[in-house]
């Protein structure tokens, strides 16, 4: 691997102890190039602009893909958290996109040395970490529906904070009314810019409503519900834990792995099926639901207090935070910043 060190840091202008989220990047970002049938020399270059012709297809076209994982500060060290499920979707994305898949030992490379690089810029302050977000876009130059024949991979670093501004507090959310997120056979699977690009407005108008996201509901019959804005969804209802499935119109969240797996493990009823608005409504008026949640790398555990459908607007646990997302919330930390016992291996020192 070829690295070219920047200097000096940009370290000393950047205040760790309060950071939002994604507004700040480390000194170094990784890069290597797909060309003619395989990936080359891949290289470590000082954060900066890359320069790129207005015809790149991938800004005309889309064709990209990007992931998002963290790494820690721990009291064992530094570690990634389960960085095999973030590749593992990554490929899936380029699967569906018709981009080259990248192989785990160039990925993984690519992240180790970086963050060895930039060490200095990964957070101490619990409930702080540095994101990290893979991407690769099609890099031919072209005007014409085709696929790219050259593409790149990059890592950028971000040291950050809380993702809602709420913090770990309840949020409020709305239902996707007349707009639509993805179906069956299209992206929402994949983790693409498109997907997000689809969310804007409808998140907007939310939030101008005083809401902080969109809970999507199927783009079909509109009833079933499938994700809440960049997050997975959970519904604790009697004893039982219900989250949609994956169906190919949602992410597979590696958070949402992480909780059905940390679930099961504790004795839970897990079920991943097919879930209405008017089923959660109902539960709610029969006092059933006990607590809603999103999942997510970013959030990690985000607790909802109210859901508005329509006219009907709902509360939940009293918009108080659930005992049970409390645990998760404080289990999936505490095993990040080695605090509880890793026992499933999802830590990847570093």
């Amino acid at each position: 691997m070829q690295i070219t060190k920047t200097y000096p840091s940009r370290l000393s202008e950047i205040d760790l102890e309060n950071l939002g989220f994604g507004e700040v990047f480390s000194d170094h970002m990784f890069s290597v190039e797909y060309m003619n049938g395989e990936w080359t020399l891949p290289q470590i270059l000082p954060f900066g602009k890359i320069e790129i012709l207005p015809t790149l297809c991938s800004l005309h076209y889309g064709q990209v893909v990007f992931e998002g994982l963290k790494a820690f500060n721990s009291k064992n060290g530094i570690n990634i958290f389960r960085p095999e499920k973030y590749h593992e979707r990554l490929n899936k994305s380029c699967q569906r996109l018709c981009i080259p898949q990248v192989s785990f030992d160039m990925f993984m490379e690519g992240l180790v040395e970086l963050l060895k690089l930039d060490r200095n810029w990964i957070p101490r302050k619990k409930g702080y970490s540095l994101y990290i977000r893979p991407f690769i876009f099609a890099t031919d130059s072209f005007l014409g529906v085709k696929v790219s024949r050259t593409y790149r991979f990059m890592v950028v670093t971000s040291p950050v904070g809380a993702y809602y501004k709420e913090g770990f507090n309840p949020i409020r959310l709305m239902t996707s009314g007349n707009y639509v997120r993805a179906v069956k056979g299209g992206l929402g699977a994949a983790k693409a810019p498109a997907n997000y690009a689809a969310t804007l407005l409808p998140a907007e108008e939310a939030k101008k409503k005083g809401f902080s996201q969109v809970l999507w509901l199927d783009g079909v019959e509109k009833k079933y519900i499938e994700e809440s804005g960049a997050m997975n969804v959970f519904f604790l209802i009697d004893d039982k834990l219900v989250t949609p499935p994956l169906e190919g119109t949602i992410l597979e969240g590696v958070t949402r792995n992480t909780v059905i797996n940390l679930a099961k493990d504790w004795g839970m009823d897990v079920e991943e099926r097919r879930i209405s608005i008017d089923e959660v409504i109902s539960a709610s008026n029969e006092g059933r639901l006990k607590e809603v949640f999103g999942t997510g790398t970013a959030a990690v555990i985000s607790p909802v207090g109210e859901i508005q459908h329509n006219n009907t607007l709902i509360t939940i646990n009293g918009k108080k935070t659930g005992a049970f997302s409390q645990k998760l919330f404080d289990e999936i930390t505490g095993i990040q910043y080695g605090e509880k016992e890793d026992k499933f291996g999802w830590c990847y020192p570093v």
